[in-house]
């Protein structure tokens, strides 16, 4: 009996992330059209269901903890990442004297969630003069273009930068395990 139980209640919680999905899909398909008319939504929902069947996508492993602080904190950050970022990209542009450097930087990630490594990976391509260009997903790695660097030190604070963007993200939704693991 307690089988049946335990059963019905692994389909109410992937019910439960199917939904959030969908629902995180519609919300972006309204941020990308910037329109929240009550057609829009429809048309967001249409477009969610049509892509979470048409395409056949892994599951979402979701941890099911959220830490509103830790969450604030990334927002913050990230919003000051984005402000400083567009500041350095506007600074090279106006000054055609001045050419940053470049660089390819490898970074070990912790986690082996890839909703984690995809959210550190689109959090690091938002931010201007950063561009996540390939993905290892087997090895947790991500080969990030950065703009800007001129030396050995540079490429360190862009790795630590991506290493910390990961750290925020696991700290506010990471597993309890990985949420250990960055807190020591």
């Amino acid at each position: 009996m307690s089988g049946v139980r335990h059963g019905r209640r692994g389909e109410g919680i992937r019910t439960g992330h199917q939904l959030l999905l969908l629902g995180g899909l519609v919300l972006f398909w309204l941020l990308l059209w910037g329109s929240f008319t009550p057609m829009d939504v429809l048309a967001g929902i249409g477009v969610a269901l049509l892509a979470t069947r048409i395409f056949e996508l892994p599951p979402v492993q979701l941890t099911g903890r959220l830490h509103p602080g830790w969450l604030l904190a990334y927002l913050v950050r990230f919003a000051g990442e984005v402000v400083a970022g567009s500041v350095q990209v506007a600074a090279y542009a106006l000054d055609p004297r001045r050419q940053p450097g470049t660089a390819i930087v490898e970074v070990k990630l912790v986690t082996r969630s890839d909703l984690i490594i995809t959210l550190v990976a689109v959090t690091l391509s938002l931010v201007p003069g950063s561009l996540v260009i390939e993905v290892d997903r087997a090895r947790s790695t991500l080969f990030l273009h950065a703009l800007g660097v001129s030396d050995a030190a540079a490429v360190d604070r862009v790795r630590q930068r991506s290493l910390d963007t990961e750290r925020r993200l696991l700290r506010a939704i990471g597993s309890h395990s990985e949420y250990r693991k960055v807190s020591r």
